[in-house]
Parts: C-alpha cells; structure tokens; sequence
C-alpha cells in the first residue's frame, strides 16, 4: 500500500485542463450507465455543527476505485481550523486490496467539486460568460471561479456575502492571486445583476438566492446544498428556469435543492452526465435561464483518486 501526503498529491493534481477531462470522463461515464455508485452515507452530528459524508463509485473498466471520507464542521474557521477535511482510499477493482492512501485534508474534494462547477458552466452558460457572480467568500469562492476560468473567460468577479470584512478579503486575494477585478456587492440581486454565471458556495439553511434576482441569460450553479437542511436556492427557481439539471437525480431529491421543492416536478430534469455522453447543449439562446445543483458524487472521487494516483506512480 502507498500511502500520499497532501504535498505529494498537490504538487501532481491541480485545477486544469488535465484534471478537468478526468472528471468530465466520469460524467460521461456516469450518463452512460457504465457507473455503479450507492446513495451517500451522510451522519450528522448537530451539536458541533459537523457532518460526515463517505462517497464511492466503481467506473466499469476501470482498475480501481476510491472511497471518500469527508467531514465538515463548519463553525471550524472560529477554532483557526479548515471547514473541510477527510482523506480517500484507492482500492483495486480486481483484488479488492488497498492500492493507495490519499492524505490529501480535503484538498482532493474541493479540486473536484470546482472542477464540476467549471464544468456546469460549460455546458450550460453563454460561451461569452465573462462575469460571474459569487455567494460566500469562502474556499470554494475562490476556486469555482479558478475553475471557471478554464472554460470560460472570465474577467469580473461579483460577489456577496455576509461578512463584508470577509468579502474585502475575498477580492484582495482574487485580485492578488488571479488578477481580477472583484466587486463587493451589498445583496444577492446586485451581484447578479450583471453577471452571466452565479455560483452559490455556502452551507447555508435559508435561501440566499430569488428568482426575481436573477437577469435574462444567466446560469447558476449551485453547490452548497448536498445535506437536507441547506438550501441556496428559493425552489421556484428550479421550476421557472429554462432548464434544471443535476449531477444526480436522486441525491438532489434527497440531499440537494429538489428536495425543498414542493409537489411533483412539473419539467423534465436533466443529469449532466448524460448531457455530456450525448453531447448535447441545452441551451439555445443568451436569454435563457440554466441552473445545476451539485450535490458531489461518488464517481467524482473516483476520477479524482484515480487520476493522482496514476500521476504520483509515475
């Protein structure tokens, strides 16, 4: 068994092009059938603000898969401490014996829940999208955006949340690291305002976004909302759009922003990977409205995992 420290596994996997692929592959495997991936084990633990998630999937073909453990505790930032951590285990498909241990703290799960994002927006926003609207200032805010932009040409940051002291920080560091310009907005419905895409990024409970916030053209993504008590989005949003796509039916209607929808679903819902495996673009004008509601999926981890691994052992 290797065992990979998060330096190790940073200095081979990062947001780009490369590690993009990866993870569209595993859509588009997901969208073909050739997945097979169990509902997640969540468990909260209230008292401390935490929760616990293990994802996995098996790719057929492939030689091996992982199983992700991944905690969230979000009052953390107050303690001095990440939000997020966790660590992966690569398993042979074959054998079923331990190929690799992935210490990588989270760092694996954040790269692949922004490259999703990016991939979101490829598939469903304006190919001119060069403004993008931010919800929450934390990590994710800043590497959605990271991942946006290769896909995109991003040249405008919007973004909004509800520390100004944190949002001041937030386009310090953008305009620092990614040479943005970075708008601080007092409301949701500001930031989106003259944005082409908007990513929500928070662990929030409560709705952070309205449909009447959102201009003619724009496509959200939405993130944050992969428990049953977060929600990003007001439900209508979903049902108003042009079209509304999900990474998985089913843990969207569990765990994502379809659960809060009242009733049945009166529209056809999309999955992303089966967009990606047919190739098909929704969208057929810049007026229409896009949203996808990530909820993370096993068969991301997978990819991610197995794409390091490969990396490291070269």
């Amino acid at each position: 068994m290797k065992i990979y420290n998060k330096a190790q596994i940073e200095s081979v996997t990062q947001l780009d092009l490369d590690a993009l692929e990866a993870i569209e592959e595993a859509f588009a495997a997901l969208g073909r059938g050739l997945v097979t991936m169990p509902p997640i084990l969540s468990m909260n633990i209230e008292e401390n603000n935490g929760e616990v998630d293990v994802k996995t999937a098996h790719i057929r073909g492939n030689d091996t898969f992982a199983i992700k453990i991944s905690p969230g505790f979000f009052d953390n930032p107050k303690l001095g401490l990440p939000s997020l951590n966790g660590l992966m285990v690569l398993f042979s498909a074959k054998t079923g014996l331990v190929d690799s241990l992935l210490l990588d703290e989270g760092y694996l799960t954040d790269t692949r829940t922004a490259l999703a994002g990016a991939l979101a927006a490829k598939w469903l926003s304006r190919a001119d999208a060069n403004t993008v609207a931010v919800m929450g200032s934390g990590l994710q805010a800043e590497l959605q955006v990271a991942a946006l932009r290769l896909v995109r040409p991003i040249r405008q940051v919007r973004v909004f949340a509800r520390s100004e002291e944190k949002a001041n920080a937030y386009r310090t560091k953008m305009a620092e690291k990614y040479g943005l310009d970075v708008i601080v907005c007092q409301s949701a419905k500001e930031a989106c305002a003259e944005a082409h895409i908007v990513v929500t990024t928070t662990p929030s409970t409560e709705p952070l976004l309205a449909w009447d916030d959102l201009p003619p053209g724009i496509h959200v993504t939405a993130m944050g909302s992969d428990n049953a008590h977060k929600q990003e989005l007001e439900s209508d949003i979903l049902e108003k759009a042009d079209y509304f796509v999900v990474d998985r039916l089913s843990q969207s209607a569990t765990l994502g922003e379809l659960h809060h929808f009242q009733g049945e679903f009166p529209k056809h819902i999309f999955e992303l990977g089966t967009l990606i495996a047919e190739q098909k673009h929704l969208r057929t004008d810049d007026m229409q409205i896009t949203v996808c509601d990530l909820t993370g999926t096993g068969v991301q981890d997978t990819a991610i995992a197995g794409y390091t691994a490969k990396r490291l052992a070269d």
